[in-house]
């Protein structure tokens, strides 16, 4: 079974983007070379082109300097829709929101959510987490999907399980909608251990996906409930992603969350790995086995001043500025977080990553604003 992600992909005008086919056909994540330099920068002034000439936002926005990429605070994305493609070739339509609030609303052409899931790929495929001979069962701490649901980690833990064939499915957070109703998702703590018991007993390995806070309140539920510590198969594999949000107050730090992983259920630190991205920046940034955030080759990060927006050097913290050439469809290229990070080069980890790596350290100051975690962790009231 080979994903369709890591079949070969065609940028939308080969003659307008050909160092973007080139950079995003590097199959190697870490391996940064003069050339993988060369060809980011030349990428990104062919997708600076690419959107000056389809979208007028992004024209008017480089008025003064065609060749800048100015970030774009992903803010921006929850009240406007800008396209640099025509509506009829948007393929899909994500949300970063659960149920209700503000949403980032981003579309993908069909260039553009392939690129991004072809460097999952790549990423899987580069710590041999594809394995098409070896069946195994899913946690998926994250939306049951329906037919009206939109939600980006959704839509990307469904596609993860296509890296190994899958014998059971469970969805932590299940659908109690009518169909045509609202989405409408509970969670579910006792099917989620039912499925770890249930790859336990049968020896197949357990894949679990999605939100951190849902794995730590099942596993403190099944603690609570007097189930004995568990040895899963070894090549289980916990592959976390998206934050705490508005269960701040619950967080625990990933080393201690990694600690409780390998306390219940047997599964060594190296196989438990945490993420980030979202809709807005759907490049994935993967931990390494010493749980750093290493940045891949097609995307780039610069810290920038929360007073002046200056970039900073290696190891101060400021706003999280990310960039990557990948998207054609809207002109989410360089994208401003919310987030708090610092930069650090790849040697200050020595995993053998050529690449920098980031560190997060929170959100930047209190907003209304919505993400995939935020409505999925209202879930969690009352039954944590």
């Amino acid at each position: 079974m080979t994903p369709p992600y890591l079949a070969p992909l065609r940028v939308p005008d080969p003659q307008a983007l050909p160092h973007l086919q080139e950079l995003c056909d590097l199959r190697a994540p870490y391996t940064l070379t003069p050339d993988s330099v060369r060809l980011f920068d030349l990428a990104m002034q062919e997708i600076n082109a690419w959107h000056r000439a389809r979208n007028e936002f992004w024209r008017s926005l480089t008025e003064a300097d065609p060749h800048a990429a100015p970030p774009i605070p992903a803010a921006f994305f929850k009240r406007h829709e800008t396209l640099s493609v025509p509506r009829e070739q948007v393929a899909v339509h994500l949300t970063s929101s659960g149920t209700s609030g503000q949403k980032s609303q981003m579309f993908f052409d069909r260039w553009s959510i392939s690129s991004a899931q072809r460097m999952v790929a790549f990423i899987f495929d580069h710590y041999g987490w594809h394995t098409p001979q070896q069946e195994v069962d899913y946690l998926l701490l994250s939306y049951e999907p329906q037919r009206n649901l939109k939600v980006g980690t959704s839509f990307t833990n469904t596609y993860l399980c296509d890296f190994a064939p899958a014998r059971h499915v469970t969805y932590a957070l299940r659908c109690c909608s009518a169909a045509g109703d609202t989405p409408a998702h509970e969670f579910d703590p006792f099917g989620s251990i039912r499925a770890i018991e249930r790859a336990a007993a049968d020896a197949v390995p357990l894949r679990i996906f999605g939100f951190p806070a849902f794995l730590t309140a099942i596993l403190r539920r099944r603690e609570a409930l007097g189930y004995r510590p568990l040895r899963l198969a070894p090549e289980s594999l916990v592959f976390l992603g998206g934050g705490w949000k508005n269960h701040a107050d619950k967080q625990i730090p990933r080393e201690e969350l990694r600690a409780l992983i390998t306390r219940t259920l047997g599964i060594a630190p190296e196989r438990i790995r945490d993420s980030f991205g979202s809709v807005e920046h759907c490049v994935p940034v993967v931990e390494c086995p010493r749980h750093r955030l290493h940045l891949p080759v097609w995307s780039r990060a610069v810290i920038r001043d929360v007073a002046t927006l200056a970039p900073l050097p290696h190891g101060r913290r400021g706003f999280l500025h990310l960039m990557s050439p990948y998207i054609t469809s809207v002109p989410a290229h360089s994208v401003l977080m919310g987030d708090i990070a610092s930069a650090h080069p790849a040697e200050e980890c020595g995993c053998g990553a050529h690449t920098d790596w980031i560190a997060l350290h929170g959100r930047a100051g209190v907003s209304r604003n919505r993400s995939c975690a935020i409505a999925a962790a209202e879930l969690l009231k009352g039954r944590a």
